[in-house]
């Protein structure tokens, strides 16, 4: 009896199972569009706003706020997806080396953090929007149905961590038990275990603790927050969800999604295939040809899409597989197109210099205009590489030169692709329109080039290319959103003022404080994935550099510059991973086919580090 009675279960239970895993996969659809139109109607909004202004010379009052309405709202709603589908971006160390008993505990103590900050978002967010009173400027919309958004994102990040994970129906639900028990404990008794004049030190010692432990670096973050003001009480627990809250209330990072969203159609509507071309036309030629026409189309890819992680994958997928049929190594081709897939953050307009513009509160346009020296002297270095490492291996030998009419031709192709970074950061740099404009603009551009000019881009295309990027956006976004509340913490606790002291103590020269930069952020690069230090350190760096008497502009492509060489390094080695994975090559070899190109970015950081003209007197000379 034993065994039919459990076979019956099995069969009862098996209909409820179907019907939770049809019902998360309507929620799951249903929110994933939401996200993509949330994000798409945003990107018109800014495009409606440049109509106006420059078509019709009468500037919409509103169009900034229902902009950023918009992406805050898909922020939060996609928060629960990413939670949904493991998508969040968390460091991975040793998780997967772990044996089965010990993975699964680790995975219920992730989860069960994962479940602890969503509670925190929903009792203290509800408790922040019921204080809000105040209304938007322009639409008078209450705010409180904005940052209403960080509670309904918790809701669902418990909504989706319910899900059973493969029919463990009973572990589901104990995570999220746990993490509230965990919240209810924190709030109870840290008042009198923790001390609540050492907000910095536990902010950093249990985000820091989380985000080794691999828990997703936004909940590692927040957690680290509600945690270190548990001990204040009150009020103060409100700080956490109120940050949260406005951090993506800026039209400055509404540019993340507009660029993220271009660089998608891009690759999806033809156009970053036509760059290849006609990079190859142009230095096939040349010993180590193929990789030199890597670096060139990675400048000219950067110039338009902003995302090194974008461009690693879509060189990787066009150029790695002809790399390897013309004797390239598989491992050199997906070291080379990580290397160069850097170029998307020190060329304008990268998204890793909009990202520090808004932490630091310095001009984007100043910033698009001092990386294009470095930037392209980057390039210059990884192309000098190629050629040593070719001539030493002997890749690309009498490859036939194109001919004149070839090159025309591929040009010709290109030439919309090419005005584009002309269009971004002439008017940028000169007031024709914001950084976030500029994202609408790539955005409207690539959709046309790519449905009008080149004819690939589909309506399934699209919405495939449009998911893809606004997961990404989300994934981007949700980590600054997260890291408001820590980067206030430390501020609040004066942590850069002792920081800047500290350094001090050692040596107030300018030069030594740049070299005991470089080598932290080089070290903090192997560990952590470049926004997420730079949502991290930004606020406690650049307070000590401006008291030094360093440029912020000068400092922000030094730090990003740092910060992408740390996207090439083991342990972390996000591009090296994205490349590898593409190419199907082992990451191992890549990581090792890598350090020459690793080399020559050093020697540019070097160079731009301690002669700051290299980056300032460009921008010096173009001033508006």
């Amino acid at each position: 009896m034993t065994g039919p009675s459990t076979n019956n279960v099995l069969h009862d239970t098996s209909p409820w199972r179907a019907g939770f895993q049809r019902v998360y996969a309507v929620l799951d659809k249903t929110l994933s569009h939401a996200v993509v139109w949330l994000i798409v109607l945003s990107a018109a909004i800014s495009v409606l706003q440049v109509f106006f202004r420059y078509v019709l010379n009468n500037s919409l009052p509103w169009t900034e706020e229902a902009a950023q309405w918009a992406f805050g709202w898909a922020v939060f709603l996609g928060m629960g997806l990413l939670t949904g589908r493991d998508g969040h971006i968390s460091i991975k160390l040793a998780g997967n080396r772990l044996s089965d008993g010990l993975a699964q505990g680790h995975v219920f103590v992730v989860r069960m953090i994962v479940a602890a900050t969503s509670v925190m978002m929903i009792i203290n967010g509800s408790d922040f929007v019921s204080r809000v009173m105040q209304v938007s400027p322009a639409l008078e919309w209450p705010m409180k149905w904005l940052f209403v958004a960080v509670p309904v994102g918790g809701a669902l990040n418990l909504i989706f961590l319910l899900k059973p994970d493969q029919g463990r129906w009973i572990a589901s639900l104990l995570q999220v038990l746990a993490g509230a028990v965990l919240y209810t404990l924190i709030v109870r008794f840290a008042p009198g275990v923790l001390s609540a004049d050492s907000s910095a030190t536990i902010l950093i010692i249990v985000g820091l603790a989380l985000i080794f432990l691999e828990v997703p670096i936004a909940f590692a973050m927040a957690f680290g927050a509600f945690v270190a003001f548990a001990p204040k009480g009150g009020i103060m627990l409100v700080v956490v969800t109120q940050h949260m809250s406005a951090s993506l209330n800026s039209f400055t990072l509404l540019a993340i999604p507009f660029f993220i969203a271009a660089a998608a159609i891009m690759n999806a509507g033809g156009i970053s295939a036509r760059l290849v071309d006609l990079a190859t036309q142009l230095v096939g030629h040349f010993r180590g040809g193929l990789g030199q026409a890597n670096v060139v189309t990675n400048v000219m890819l950067a110039g338009v899409s902003g995302s090194s992680t974008a461009d690693a994958s879509a060189i990787a997928k066009l150029m790695v597989p002809q790399m390897e049929k013309q004797g390239y190594s598989r491992a050199f081709s997906c070291a080379l197109t990580s290397a160069s897939s850097t170029l998307a953050n020190l060329i304008p307009p990268g998204l890793g210099l909009i990202i520090y513009a808004a932490l630091a509160s310095v001009s984007v346009g100043s910033l698009f205009i001092a990386t294009i020296v470095p930037g392209l002297l980057a390039a210059f270095a990884l192309i000098i590489t190629v050629y040593l490492v070719s001539r030493r291996l002997g890749y690309g030998a009498g490859q036939q030169r194109a001919t004149g009419a070839e090159r025309m031709q591929a040009f010709g192709y290109a030439v919309p692709a090419l005005m584009l970074p002309v269009v971004i950061v002439g008017g940028v740099r000169f007031g024709v329109f914001t950084a976030t404009e500029a994202g609408s603009i790539a955005f409207v551009f690539a959709i046309l080039c790519g449905a009008f000019i080149y004819r690939q881009l589909t309506a399934e295309s699209f919405l495939e290319a449009m998911r893809e990027a606004s997961f990404d956006t989300v994934a981007v976004s949700i980590v600054i959103a997260a890291a408001a509340p820590f980067a206030w913490v430390l501020a609040f606790e004066q942590m850069p003022q002792t920081i800047a002291q500290s350094i001090n103590a050692v040596s107030e020269n300018k030069i030594v404080l740049l070299v005991l930069i470089n080598l932290f952020l080089i070290v903090v690069g192997l560990f952590i994935e470049m926004i997420a230090a730079m949502v991290i350190l930004v606020p406690i760096l650049v307070p000590i550099v401006i008291a030094a008497g360093v440029d912020p502009v000068h400092f922000g492509i030094v730090l990003v510059l740092n910060l992408v060489i740390g996207a090439l390094t083991p342990p972390l080695g996000v591009l090296v991973y994205t490349t590898a994975r593409v190419g199907k090559a082992d990451p191992v070899k890549v990581f090792v086919a890598i350090i020459p190109f690793i080399a020559a970015m050093l020697a540019v950081l070097f160079i731009v580090t301690y002669f700051p003209d290299v980056s300032l007197a460009l921008l010096h000379l173009l001033k508006p």
